[in-house]
């Protein structure tokens, strides 16, 4: 005999709105305990097969579905991540709510935004840790997404960061150019900050996205390489995102450059100057790192023009992870003898000294000791340097994982 949950589950597919609607909204409770996972395994994963559907359906149950899918896959369980994550059109349909529907209408009107599009962002966040779908989407195209109307009129300040001037009257725009389902997902990201395009949404979760994506070779290429639809090199679009006001934001794209810097041969690149063609990465780390510290003649000379006469209101990145993915971006960009040496003609050093003292995290505290021994380490000839690389890279004390 079905237990009274088995019941409720089965009222998911339910052909009245009222009696689905009631359903999910009962049932976000259980998705978010790991013990109740069975439930929604029940009949051959069938309640799995209709919130895939449910979230083309009335905004409310879509919500609720989208709920209990993110806390589904967030519980580690591999049968249902993959019964999610592998069907192409159920992510075709995230993906479209995600960047289609950015001026959508969330009840009525022009230009009033998709109220779902931050859980689909999120639920992408967590089915891209299916190695499987990781890799698809990196190569995935769809259509090029319709044009839309937004409240906004959108200019780039001088920063790189996106800016949004709210209309009266809704302004047709074009959201992206490109196939390129990546490329979507960027443009939304970056257009879409602070709710620029969306008064429901920030994007905030495709941060993770990216960061899962970097992971892999083809996703760190993705990043690192100019785009032919735009002549853009997508890491400079995120790496003005390294002191946002959203953690989230700054959180994935902290983790998103680390695992960029693992390509030894564009340190050169991301070190290099804004103004000469590179990345300019060095402010974006720095930054969060710095406090209001005022530094003696001999320690700022040579720093960084944007690390100088910091305002007194300065504060340090507030959470510890983001500060040590920070700090082992930097000990990976040390690795070769010319990203040492850029690093100590800028000054690093009295910043991450400052740093150690006014931080007691473990994790921060090791991670600036690491940093200042590659930094102030005398450096012997070319055979003994590549041996210190080699070393550092298989040493367990140095070792770094990629994130996410």
């Amino acid at each position: 005999m079905p237990t009274d949950l088995e019941d409720l589950i089965s009222f998911l597919h339910h052909g009245n709105t009222q009696i689905r609607q009631v359903a999910t909204n009962h049932l976000v409770t259980y998705s978010s305990s790991p013990s109740q996972i069975t439930l929604f395994k029940h009949n051959d994963l069938e309640p799995l097969r209709d919130l895939k559907l449910l979230i083309r359906d009335y905004a409310q149950i879509s919500q609720d579905a989208l709920t209990i899918m993110i806390n589904l896959t967030g519980c580690g369980d591999a049968e249902v991540l993959e019964c999610l994550s592998r069907d192409e059109g159920f992510v075709g349909e995230v993906v479209r709510k995600i960047v289609d529907d950015v001026g959508a209408p969330a009840e009525k009107g022009q230009g009033d935004g998709s109220a779902n599009a931050d859980l689909c962002c999120a639920l992408l966040a967590n089915l891209v840790k299916d190695d499987e779908l990781a890799r698809r989407l990196l190569k995935a195209e769809r259509g090029v997404p319709p044009r839309t109307k937004v409240r906004v009129k959108l200019k780039t300040n001088e920063r790189g960061e996106v800016e949004a001037t709210k209309t009266d009257e809704p302004v047709s725009v074009q959201i992206s150019t490109s196939k390129r389902v990546l490329d979507q997902l960027m443009d939304v990201f970056v257009k879409g900050a602070n709710n620029s395009l969306n008064p429901n949404a920030n994007y905030d979760y495709l941060a993770y996205v990216f960061a899962d994506l970097s992971k892999f070779e083809d996703g760190r290429r993705y990043l690192l390489e100019r785009q032919e639809y735009d002549g853009v090199v997508p890491i400079t679009k995120l790496v003005v995102f390294t002191e946002h006001g959203s953690l989230i934001r700054r959180k994935g794209i902290a983790s998103t450059i680390k695992n960029c810097a693992f390509e030894v041969s564009k340190h050169d690149y991301l070190l290099g100057n804004e103004s000469e063609g590179g990345v300019g990465l060095l402010p974006y780390l720095l930054l969060p790192l710095a406090g209001n510290e005022e530094f003696d003649a001999e320690d700022s000379d040579g720093m960084l023009v944007e690390l100088q006469l910091l305002p007194p209101d300065k504060e340090r990145e507030g959470d510890d992870e983001i500060v040590a993915t920070h700090l082992e971006t930097l000990l990976l960009l040390g690795t070769e003898k010319n990203g040492r040496d850029v690093m100590r003609k800028v000054k690093v050093y009295p910043i991450v000294r400052e740093l150690h003292l006014k931080r007691e995290a473990e994790g921060i505290q090791e991670g600036c000791v690491r940093l200042v021994n590659v930094l102030m380490r005398d450096e012997g000839g070319e055979e003994e340097q590549k041996h210190n690389s080699i070393k550092a890279k298989e040493d367990d004390d140095y070792k770094i994982e990629e994130v996410f």
